[in-house]
C-alpha cells in the first residue's frame, strides 16, 4: 500500500511539474550511448556489410526523486521498459553510473528503480546513470546503451542566511526621506529555478519608524525625516529575509543592522553664559594668556571647530584672543602692557563662529555666538621710583656735621598704599653726618 501511495505521489509530481513527462534532451551521443547511432544494433548474421535498422525499444524519461524522503520503505523513481520485453522475464535490466547499487537500485526483471536512502538536493542536484537491456539467456543486448539523469526534486528545508550579517553602514543625519543606507542580501540554498522555496522577501522586525527595506532588493532606506545625531546616534535595525515569497510556512532568517548616523554641521558655537570675568594682574608680559573662555558646539570633528575673534571696540587693541585647536578653547593674550593706575578695567565682545559651514542649514539662523568679557587690572606693588638715576652735589670741606647740602626725590606709582608719603610722592634731604 505504501509503494502504491508513493507512486500516486510521483505521478502528481510528474503531472504538476513541466516537463516531467519530457524525454531527456541529451545529445545524440549521450542518448544512445557508445553502441553507435540510433537504431543500429549489431552485424548481420549472414556476413553481409553494415548494420540492419531496427525501431528504437526504449520508453522511459527523467526521472525525480524527492529530497529528505523520510519514507520506511525505498522511494520509487520510475521504471525503465523496452517493447522488446515481452513479459516473459526475457529481459534484464542493469544500471550503471553515478550511485549505481549504492544509491540506486533498480530490478533486474521489472526495470523499476528505487532510492535506498535519503538525497538532499543540495548536496547533490542530478545524477547521470547509464541503463541496458540484455536477453536473460544469451546476455546480448536487445537496445544500445542509453544514458538518462535521475533529478532531485526539491523541498523547502533551507532558511534564507545572511552570510555577511551582522551589518554596519551609516548615512548622514537629517537626510530626506528615502535617501539610501545600504543592502543586504540573503540567500537560500534551496533550488531558485522551483517554487517559491528560494524566493525571498525582506522585512523590518526591529528599526521602524526610522527605516524601511525594499522587500524585493534588501535596501534600506531612512523613513523618518529631521533624525538628529545630537538627540540619537546609533540604531539597531532587525532585518528578516523569510523565503515561500514571504508566504505563511516559510523559512526565515534575520540579521542585525548597526545603522550610525554621520555628523553633519546642523548646530552653531553657543557661550555658555554671556558675560566673562577675568582678572589681570598689571605686571603681566605681553603675550602671556590671561584667560580662557569657551563656546560648546553639539556637533563633532570638523563640525565642531570654532573660531573666535573680538568685536572691534574697547580692548580690541590690548588684547587678542586664538583657538586652542586640541579642545576648542578661545584663549585672551595681552597685546600691550596693562597699567592699574592708568586704566583699572577692559570690557570687549568676542564672537564664536563656525569655519566649516553647511549652506543646507543657513536658514535656521547665523552660525555664531556672542559673549561680552570683562578684565579687572589687579594692582601690583611696585617699588618707589626715583626721579633721576643719580644725583651729584657739591659741598664744602669743613662743613659742619648736620648742615643740608642737597635732596632727592622717589615716588611710589601705588597710590594710596604709599609708605613714605600719603601722596605717593616725597623728598629726602641730604646731610653732613659725623662718620
Amino acid at each position: 500500500f505504501l509503494m502504491h501511495q508513493n507512486s500516486l505521489l510521483l505521478l502528481f509530481w510528474f503531472i504538476i511539474n513541466e516537463g516531467f513527462l519530457s524525454p531527456v534532451h541529451l545529445p545524440l551521443q549521450g542518448r544512445l550511448g557508445k553502441e553507435g547511432p540510433r537504431g543500429l544494433v549489431g552485424p548481420i548474421k549472414n556476413g553481409g556489410a553494415g548494420f540492419q535498422r531496427v525501431k528504437r525499444g526504449w520508453v522511459w524519461n527523467q526521472f525525480f526523486v524527492l529530497e529528505e524522503y523520510m519514507g520506511s520503505d525505498p522511494q520509487y523513481v520510475g521504471k525503465l521498459h523496452t517493447d522488446l520485453d515481452k513479459g516473459d522475464s526475457g529481459v534484464k535490466y542493469t544500471l550503471s553510473g553515478e550511485g549505481a547499487g549504492t544509491i540506486f537500485t533498480i530490478d533486474q526483471t521489472t526495470g523499476d528503480i528505487h532510492a535506498l536512502r535519503s538525497l538532499d538536493r543540495e548536496e547533490k542536484a542530478y545524477y547521470t546513470l547509464r541503463a541496458q537491456a540484455v536477453d536473460i539467456e544469451t546476455g546480448r543486448p536487445l537496445e544500445p546503451e542509453s544514458e538518462f539523469v535521475i533529478k532531485v526534486q526539491d523541498i523547502n528545508d533551507n532558511e534564507p542566511k545572511f552570510l555577511e550579517g551582522p551589518y554596519t553602514g551609516s548615512v548622514p543625519e537629517m537626510s530626506p526621506v528615502g535617501t539610501y543606507v545600504m543592502q543586504v542580501t540573503a540567500t537560500d540554498a534551496d533550488d531558485p529555478t522551483y517554487g517559491n522555496s528560494a524566493r525571498v522577501v525582506y522585512s523590518i522586525l526591529h528599526g521602524q519608524p526610522y527605516f524601511s527595506v525594499d522587500p524585493k532588493t534588501g535596501v534600506i532606506r531612512t523613513a523618518l525625516p529631521n533624525m538628529d545625531r545630537e538627540v540619537k546616534e546609533l540604531y539597531h535595525v532587525l532585518i528578516q529575509a523569510k523565503d515561500m515569497g514571504g508566504q505563511l510556512g516559510g523559512l526565515a532568517g534575520t540579521t542585525t543592522v548597526n545603522i550610525t548616523l554621520s555628523d553633519v554641521n546642523d548646530n552653531p558655537p553657543r557661550f555658555s553664559k554671556s558675560i566673562f570675568h577675568l582678572r589681570v594682574p598689571e605686571s603681566s608680559p605681553v603675550g602671556s594668556a590671561v584667560g580662557r573662555i569657551k563656546a560648546h558646539d553639539l556637533d563633532i570633528g570638523k563640525n565642531a571647530e570654532v573660531e573666535y575673534n573680538i568685536v572691534p571696540g574697547d580692548g580690541g587693541t590690548t588684547f587678542d584672543i586664538a583657538t586652542n585647536v586640541h579642545n576648542q578653547e578661545g584663549i585672551i593674550v595681552l597685546k600691550k602692557p596693562l597699567d592699574y593706575e592708568t586704566k583699572k578695567a577692559y570690557t570687549f565682545k568676542v564672537e564664536a563662529s563656525n569655519p566649516h559651514l553647511d549652506p543646507r542649514f543657513h536658514n535656521a539662523g547665523p552660525f555664531k555666538d556672542t559673549a561680552t568679557v570683562k578684565v579687572n587690572v589687579l594692582d601690583v606693588d611696585e617699588p618707589p621710583v626715583f626721579s633721576k638715576p643719580s644725583y651729584t652735589m657739591d659741598v664744602y670741606e669743613d662743613t659742619p656735621v648736620g648742615i643740608i647740602i642737597g635732596a632727592v626725590t622717589a615716588q611710589d606709582l601705588d597710590v594710596g598704599s604709599s609708605a613714605l608719603h600719603t601722596s605717593g610722592k616725597t623728598s629726602c634731604y641730604c646731610c653732613i653726618s659725623g662718620n
